[in-house]
């Protein structure tokens, strides 16, 4: 085992957190960070994407969660339209964004195209909602990146009140208003799943809690643990506004890969997750990766999720007992460009052997 979790056992963690049913899943980016695939085309990247999805049902995976980047190297630009070709190859898995970039979006087209989704799918589909790490979305639709979190805020308030409302009255500063409209088609579930998306920005927690939402926390590095105190201001602040604790779920979105061993799964998953996140820091101001680093990173406290099912289902559960419990983990295997078939036999690794473990 790489990592140690103090002495504490799967079944030890189990029994002290109590919990209820912990969904497992995937999100994907539909992305090619590096040049490691040249040889692929998009058409073929998207019809592996969606066997991914095909088979992630089949496996017994929870929810299957497509992002929103508009840039070279993603394919996930229109991330309802994948879903919903997902959703006709599925009959069981939920279907979600991760996360729909809503501060450069219209609220009315988001909640429509995610309630055709939901009609298709058989009332399936969530939308995770947030404002974006990247910001190539903002300039290409026209908005200022100085109105960043008021976007955020006043798109967000519409799509609740759309949600909550078939006729539609709302007045804002950076939408025109609307008069007492109707809005279609409206979703099967009522109400719709809407989880918010949220990074290290202690305000999005209180905005989450204050709001009653469920909270998707993306935790891409760094330790686990240091999240806790902004998982406190989420549920400290939806007390406050009369909601229960079992009202207040949180899911972590974490970078991760299951394989047989968790030698082999950090054999796989280290030179690509190096070379990409690498590419990434440049633009972010980041150190280069070094295997010192990625090794602090798997260990107990670090926020990467890579070994054998029996490992990582043991840091699972400890991330767990630190956050105080979560409803939902998914995995986000494209960082390190996994080539399709290792990450279907991941997919299989996880509903067969991680699952029950968890579960």
């Amino acid at each position: 085992m790489i990592f140690n979790v103090d002495t504490l056992n799967v079944a030890t963690l189990r029994t002290e957190l109590n919990r209820n049913y912990m969904e497992i899943g995937v999100d994907s980016f539909a992305a090619m960070f590096t040049d490691r695939s040249p040889s692929l085309h998009d058409a073929d990247a998207m019809a592996q994407l969606l066997d991914r999805i095909e088979f992630a049902d089949r496996m017994g995976l929870d929810v299957f969660g497509i992002g929103e980047h508009h840039r070279k190297g993603f394919l996930d630009s229109a991330p309802t339209l994948i879903l919903a070709a997902a959703a006709a190859r599925t009959k069981r898995i939920r279907l979600t964004s991760a996360v729909t970039v809503l501060s450069a979006a219209d609220p009315v087209r988001v909640f429509q195209n995610f309630a055709t989704l939901d009609l298709i799918s058989g009332g399936r589909a969530e939308m995770v909602v947030g404002r974006g790490s990247s910001i190539e979305a903002f300039p290409l639709f026209g908005f200022d990146l100085n109105d960043y979190d008021e976007l955020f805020a006043e798109k967000l308030d519409l799509l609740l009140n759309i949600r909550a409302n078939e006729f539609v009255s709302w007045k804002g500063n950076f939408r025109p208003t609307i008069n007492n409209l109707p809005i279609y088609p409206r979703p099967l579930q009522n109400p719709f799943p809407i989880w918010l998306g949220v990074g290290g920005t202690p305000e999005s927690f209180v905005r989450a809690g204050t709001l009653g939402l469920p909270l998707m926390v993306a935790i891409i590095g760094g330790e686990t643990r240091h999240f806790r105190p902004l998982v406190d201001l989420y549920r400290e602040a939806g007390k406050r506004a009369g909601f229960k604790p079992d009202e207040l779920k949180v899911g972590l979105h974490s970078l991760g890969y299951v394989a047989d061993t968790t030698e082999q799964a950090v054999e796989e998953f280290y030179p690509g997750y190096a070379a990409a996140m690498t590419k990434v820091g440049k633009e972010r101001g980041w150190p280069p990766v070094t295997k010192s680093r990625f090794d602090a990173q798997i260990g107990a406290e670090g926020a990467l999720i890579v070994g054998s099912p029996e490992d990582v289902a043991e840091k699972i559960l400890h991330h767990a007992k630190t956050l105080g419990g979560i409803s939902r983990l998914t995995f986000q295997m494209d960082s390190a460009e996994v080539p399709h078939e290792k990450l279907m036999h991941a997919i299989e690794l996880i509903g067969t052997r991680l699952k029950p473990l968890i579960q």
